[in-house]
């Protein structure tokens, strides 16, 4: 198979059936990102040698023999594919799942994700040939005919009944847009999936459990939170959830919350202009007053002196 150019970035789908080789001996000049929908494949690079199936993401670095198939046994192999220069900050999410150098796996992702990643994908097949917009001289607006194309359409079936044919953007918004997308994929797997030989956390479900209970609050701060629902999220009991946060984080989950909407709130103040009430009920406090007395106990002073502070400071 040819290797595409540096500056290239290229996003499609192949679904291949056994005989499906690529052998790039030399490398590719660009970094490959494939996500396996359906069936297995084999990849090796870099002297390390694996199999993939549903819900895998592969990152191959650039520069380094390629070699990947249709896995042995394997009656197809389906996914989706994309060649790009990494922004700077890629690598180092991707440090954690290195098998060998340049050649990553983050395996094991979440079920919950992979239909949001699968129309990620499809989602830049389109940007990828996305223009702006014509704008008329009466200030109205035109949809150029070739923009916005849904891969379902004319690209669908390509190699394969289901595979979607490569759409390369070369520069401007939708390089943009298809670099936007990758990046999301390669956010939501990392974030997620367990990390090259890592093993199963069956035995090591308590922290995961309270981890999880820290990252719905430090997401939302403001939600209307409590044990009750903090537990269900996380398939425990409100007692059983109170006595493992507490024994891990020294905290009781409400704490963990007050604090968390403390926090939050300094921060709209210093980046806001909104006033206290409104921080208040953006932080998920029921009133000025209790926002007030949890602001001074964990910051020293009152919301609206912490303010007048900063804006001294400056």
């Amino acid at each position: 198979m040819s290797v595409p150019a540096a500056e290239l970035t290229i996003v499609g789908r192949h679904d291949t059936t056994p005989g499906y080789v690529t052998r790039r001996t030399t490398g590719s000049p660009s970094w490959l990102l494939m996500w396996t929908q359906a069936g297995a494949g084999l990849v090796e690079q870099a002297g390390a040698s694996f199999t993939v199936g549903a819900g895998d993401l592969v990152v191959l670095g650039s520069g380094a023999a390629q070699f990947y198939r249709v896995a042995p046994g394997a009656g197809r192999w389906r996914f989706w594919w994309a060649h790009f220069q990494p922004r700077p900050s890629w690598p180092g999410w991707l440090r954690a799942y290195a098998l060998a150098p340049g050649c990553h796996l983050v395996g094991g992702v979440p079920g919950s994700l992979h239909d949001r990643i699968d129309r990620t994908f499809g989602r830049a097949v389109s940007d990828a040939r996305w223009v702006p917009p014509l704008v008329e001289m009466d200030g109205g607006e035109r949809e150029p005919a070739a923009a916005g194309r849904e891969p379902a359409e004319e690209d669908a079936g390509w190699l394969g009944g289901g595979g979607v044919r490569p759409a390369v953007a070369v520069a401007g918004a939708g390089r943009e847009l298809v670099m936007g997308a990758v990046e999301e994929v390669l956010v939501l797997a990392t974030a997620s999936a367990r990390r090259a030989g890592e093993p199963s956390r069956m035995d090591d479900a308590r922290d995961a459990r309270v981890g999880r209970v820290l990252a719905l609050i430090a997401a939302e701060p403001g939600a209307p939170h409590s044990v009750a629902s903090l537990a269900r999220a996380v398939a425990l009991s409100p007692s059983r959830l109170a006595h493992l946060f507490t024994s891990e984080t020294g905290r009781t989950p409400m704490q963990a919350v007050r604090q968390a909407r403390v926090r939050h709130a300094a921060g709209l103040l210093e980046v806001t202009d909104m006033d206290v009430g409104q921080v208040a009920a953006a932080s998920g406090f029921v009133s000025p007053f209790h926002f007030s007395r949890a602001f001074r106990r964990e910051y020293g002073l009152p919301p609206r002196d912490y303010r007048a502070r900063l804006r001294r400071e400056r």
